[in-house]
C-alpha cells in the first residue's frame, strides 16, 4: 500500500525477520538505550495475534509499527512505533497510525477499542483522540554489576520489622487463572480492571492468560493482614493450587531481564507494583530484585524500572535514595480510544 506525500512515496509491507537489522538502525538511542524492541522482534514474529508492519521509502526502512489483538480480539494494544531520524517531524508517525487503523478496520472489524502506553507529556493532538484511562509513577534505577551485592544490602538495610512481617508468595499458574475468574479481586487491586505489564496494557479478561504465561513472569503476592507473627523475616512460599481463594491485597510483576542496546553487560528489569501499601512495596522489589540477580549472566548489571502507584513514590525514593537513578521517564500513561 502508497501513500502520497510531500516526500517520496512510502509503501507499507509486513515486517519480516530479514527487516531486522533495518529496524535496528532507525532505532538508534531510542528509550535511553533500554529499548525493548531488539529482544522481543523475533518473538512478536512468532506471535498469531500480534501483526507488525514497516514503512519504506526509496526502498528503505523509514518506520516500524505493531499492533497485538487482546481481549478476545476486541481491543488492539500499538506498539513499538518508529521513525528513522531523517523522516521525524514530517508526519509520517501519522501516516503509519493511520495504516494501522486503515488495517484494524478491514481486516480486524472485532476490534471495538486501541490501546497503548506512553511516557508524560502527550502531544495535545493525542489527547484529542484518546483518553487517559490510568497512570503510574515510573522510577528507573542504574545497578552496575559490581555494586548489585552493595545495592541488596543496602535496600536490605532499610526494610523494618513491619516491613519484614509481610508473607510473600509466588503464583503458581492456577492461582493465576483464579485472579482472572475473580471479579472481586480485580476491583480491588486492579485501577480501572487493567494489568500493566513491561508497558503492555491489558485487561484480566482469560483470553489474555496465556500470553502472560508466556512471558515467564514472577508473580508475588501478598494477602491483607497476612504476616509472620515473629515479623523477623520475610517468608516466600511457592503456592501449589487452591490454597488461596481470591487475590488481594498486593501483587507485583518481574519479568525476566533481558539484554538491551545500552550495554553489553546491561539488562532490563521490570518490576510492575500493584497496590498502594508502602511496606509491601518494599518487600516485593527486593525480593523481585533477588529472582532477577540470581537469573543474571555473570558480569551482568541491571536497569531495573519500577511502576508504582503515584503514591508510592516518596517511600519508594527514600527506598532507593542512593541508588543511581537512570533517566528514562518519569510517568507511565495508559491511554484508549474507542474506534
Amino acid at each position: 500500500m502508497a501513500e502520497e506525500t510531500s516526500f517520496p512515496k512510502v509503501d507499507f509491507v509486513p515486517a519480516t525477520a530479514e527487516d531486522y537489522e533495518e529496524v535496528m538502525s532507525i532505532s538508534g538511542g531510542i528509550y535511553n538505550g533500554v529499548d525493548y524492541l531488539p529482544f522481543r522482534y523475533h518473538a512478536w514474529l512468532k506471535d498469531p495475534q500480534r501483526r507488525m508492519f514497516l514503512a519504506k521509502c526509496e526502498g528503505k526502512v523509514v518506520g516500524f509499527e505493531s499492533f497485538i489483538l487482546l481481549d478476545d480480539g476486541t481491543t488492539a494494544v500499538v506498539e513499538g512505533l518508529r521513525v528513522a531520524p531523517w523522516m521525524r517531524g514530517r508526519g509520517l508517525a501519522g501516516m503509519i497510525q493511520k495504516f494501522c487503523f486503515n488495517t484494524l478496520h478491514s481486516d480486524h472489524p472485532e476490534v471495538k477499542r486501541v490501546r497503548l502506553t506512553r511516557p508524560e507529556n502527550p502531544p495535545a493532538a493525542m489527547l484529542t483522540k484518546y483518553k487517559v484511562i490510568n497512570s503510574k509513577a515510573v522510577m528507573p534505577l542504574l545497578l552496575p554489576a559490581d555494586q548489585l551485592e552493595a545495592v541488596l544490602n543496602l535496600m536490605e538495610s532499610r526494610v523494618n520489622d513491619l516491613d519484614r512481617s509481610k508473607n510473600l508468595t509466588i503464583l503458581g499458574a492456577e492461582e493465576i487463572l483464579r485472579f482472572f475468574e475473580e471479579s472481586k479481586s480485580r476491583e480491588e487491586l486492579l485501577s480501572g480492571g487493567l494489568l500493566v505489564q513491561g508497558w503492555l496494557p491489558l485487561t484480566t479478561h482469560k483470553s489474555n492468560l496465556n500470553l502472560l504465561l508466556r512471558r515467564q513472569i514472577v508473580w508475588i503476592y501478598s494477602h491483607p493482614g497476612d504476616s509472620n507473627d515473629s515479623a523477623s523475616s520475610s517468608r516466600v512460599t511457592t503456592s501449589c493450587g487452591g490454597t488461596q481463594a481470591y487475590l488481594q491485597g498486593f501483587l507485583s510483576l518481574g519479568t525476566p531481564a533481558y539484554p538491551i542496546p545500552l550495554a553489553e553487560e546491561l539488562h532490563r528489569l521490570d518490576i510492575d507494583l500493584f497496590g498502594n501499601d508502602p511496606s509491601c512495596a518494599k518487600v516485593h522489589i527486593l525480593e523481585q530484585l533477588k529472582i532477577a540477580v540470581q537469573a543474571l549472566p555473570a558480569g551482568s548489571g541491571i536497569i531495573c524500572v519500577l511502576h508504582a502507584d503515584e503514591s508510592l513514590r516518596t517511600e519508594l525514593g527514600q527506598l532507593c535514595e542512593g541508588v543511581t537513578p537512570f533517566y528514562y521517564v518519569v510517568e507511565q500513561m495508559i491511554m484508549e480510544m474507542e474506534i
